[in-house]
């Protein structure tokens, strides 16, 4: 009985931190979990809403080089090709980064491979909505210093939400588990609100404890540095090369891109260069190609895989832009454990990292977790209701 006793306790002290904290935080909490759940799919809808960007009609010839096009799109916009994106697909515009002298991004520009127009950049009104979901979603649309902090220690009232939350749920008799776990549809609106909160809850609490924790990494450098620690890793270059943990070398090690070049031969073509990757990598996937320039001795390339399940993560090969000899490989799957975790951390918070199908999952687990702050709220406006109407009937009999 003392045992039935002290865990009635604790399970009420539970529900207390699980009110409050969700009351405090749950208008944040769904705006985080709703610009979430918008973002998700926003590549695909951007690239719907502007498909005369992304897809071309193909033609019976064949596309123009790599080089014909640098050559054609240096003409037309201010700037250094710096890379090429190029999908398996024959329809689908090849991504052309141009950089500005001092620019850190530069702007991607889409251009037909059959003809050389260019058909615009990534820039479109669904890009800038997208954008304004995203800064929603990091950062409130506040100052960084503030928002970010606002919506990192959300998250963590978040993470304590789902935890207190599936103590709660534990069932008293192993009988109600069954019960537990669905929504009586047949009830008033009360008991399915109910049921939605907590059996959906319970459901996405998996996916949502993921999305909270990899989240954090971007609110918070002292957990991001706690997180590389933990998986033994290195912090991953600022410039956006290969991934923590450094590289799974097959050969020797990169050379000095800037050095001069061999005074004999002539840098591989683009087309040339692939066929080099694709003899370790023989799968078909998208090509981004770093262009060598002329002063350039190794050329740079990441393939990726596609398909419904294809993971984001990148395997990455460098080689001597003149002879296509191998300089290093890195091959993903290869990788331990810890560095495909360290590589895959961005991938687990928005769900890419078994292409659409986890998409999909994190996209209805976001949607449910949207709801969350709602019906909790919900629950709790009842309850005082139905305190309140049993105080009056108190003050009634007594009357």
């Amino acid at each position: 009985m003392a045992l039935k006793s002290n865990w009635k306790k604790i399970r009420k002290f539970l529900n207390d931190i699980h009110l409050w904290l969700g009351l405090g935080s749950g208008l944040i909490l769904f705006i985080v979990c709703l610009t979430g759940t918008i973002y998700t799919f926003h590549s695909e809808i951007d690239e719907w809403f502007n498909r005369d960007r992304y897809q071309v009609e193909v033609p019976a010839t064949p596309p123009l080089s790599v080089e014909e096009l640098s050559v054609s799109l240096g003409k037309q916009v201010d700037g250094e090709v710096a890379s090429v994106t190029i999908s398996p697909s024959a329809d689908i515009t090849y991504q052309f980064s141009v950089r500005k002298e001092g620019e850190r991004r530069g702007t991607t520009f889409l251009v037909n491979q059959y003809t050389g127009e260019v058909l615009g950049d990534t820039k479109s009104g669904t890009s800038e909505f997208f954008m304004v979901m995203f800064r929603l979603h990091r950062w409130l649309l506040m100052d960084t210093s503030v928002g970010r902090p606002i919506v990192g220690w959300s998250t963590v009232i978040f993470v304590f939400l789902i935890l207190t939350g599936l103590v709660i749920w534990v069932p008293q008799k192993v009988k109600s588990w069954r019960q537990g776990l669905k929504i009586k549809w047949s009830g008033n609106w009360k008991r399915i609100n109910h049921d939605l909160h907590n059996a959906l809850g319970l459901y996405t609490a998996f996916f949502l404890l993921i999305m909270a924790l990899t989240g954090l990494q971007w609110s918070f450098e002292w957990y991001r540095t706690g997180l590389q620690s933990m998986l033994g890793v290195e912090q991953p270059a600022r410039n956006g090369g290969p991934g923590a943990g450094g590289e799974a070398q097959k050969g020797k090690v990169d050379g000095d891109s800037q050095t001069e070049p061999p005074a004999l031969g002539t840098q591989l073509s683009i087309a040339s260069i692939i066929q080099s990757v694709d003899q370790e990598l023989p799968y078909e996937g998208i090509y981004r190609i770093d262009i060598p320039n002329e002063k350039s001795t190794n050329a740079k390339v990441s393939k990726y895989h596609t398909g419904f399940f294809a993971s984001p993560a990148s395997d990455n090969i460098s080689l001597n832009a003149y002879t296509g000899e191998i300089e290093s490989i890195e091959v993903f799957s290869e990788k331990p454990f810890n560095e495909r975790v360290a590589r895959s951390i961005k991938a687990l918070h928005v769900g890419d990292v078994f292409g659409t199908f986890s998409k999909m999952i994190y996209f209805i687990s976001c949607l449910i977790a949207t709801s969350l702050p709602v019906t909790g709220t919900l629950i709790w406006i009842n309850k005082l209701k139905k305190k309140s109407k049993k105080q009056r009937k108190l003050k009634a009999t007594a009357a």
